[in-house]
């Protein structure tokens, strides 16, 4: 069975993006992003919602194009239109979403990874789905923003594995418990 993995940036102060959506105030240069490009070749397959996807496009990433080259993309969303997309690297899930996951998570292979915000990593929390939490949290406070988790359940969490590094971002690996 292969695990679910969400790997995720925050603020210390619980937000993956200010309101408007922007991320500055994230440190882009250090050894915590060679170690994160390093983690992305363990992963075959990514998972993301509609919003994620869109965000890439600020990188120069087309409607349709991969946001990772050497994943397969699921991104799931119901107004999502990209079905004219020549790259079948990249496939939007419209419909029956848990049941898709919990096959691909019955497949063999490497574990997938969940990139992105909050409304669908705390979905898939609540049902259950996601067995890694991998936090890296950057040393900035936004104050408010978009936040990372709004779940409505308790999560258990056991932590295995962290890093500092030098420009104060911290990872943080967890097992979930539940």
């Amino acid at each position: 069975m292969r695990k679910i993995v969400y790997h995720v940036a925050s603020s210390v102060d619980n937000f993956i993006a200010r309101e408007d959506g922007s991320v500055d105030g994230f440190i882009y240069e250090g050894e915590h992003v060679t170690d994160y490009m390093q983690s992305l070749q363990g992963y075959d397959t990514v998972l993301m919602g509609k919003n994620t996807y869109e965000f890439s496009y600020q990188s120069g990433i087309k409607p349709g194009e991969p946001a990772y080259p050497n994943m397969k993309h699921y991104i799931f969303s119901k107004t999502l239109n990209i079905d004219s997309s020549p790259n079948n690297q990249v496939e939007v899930i419209k419909e029956n979403e848990i049941d898709f996951i919990k096959h691909l998570k019955a497949s063999d292979g490497p574990p997938i990874y969940l990139c992105g915000g909050c409304i669908f990593a705390s979905f898939l929390f609540e049902q259950n789905l996601i067995d890694e939490l991998k936090i890296k949290m950057y040393p900035v406070l936004f104050g408010k923003g978009i936040s990372i988790f709004k779940t409505r359940q308790e999560v258990k969490l056991s932590l295995f594995e962290s890093k500092v590094y030098e420009t104060g971002v911290i990872l943080a690996n967890y097992q979930i418990c539940n």
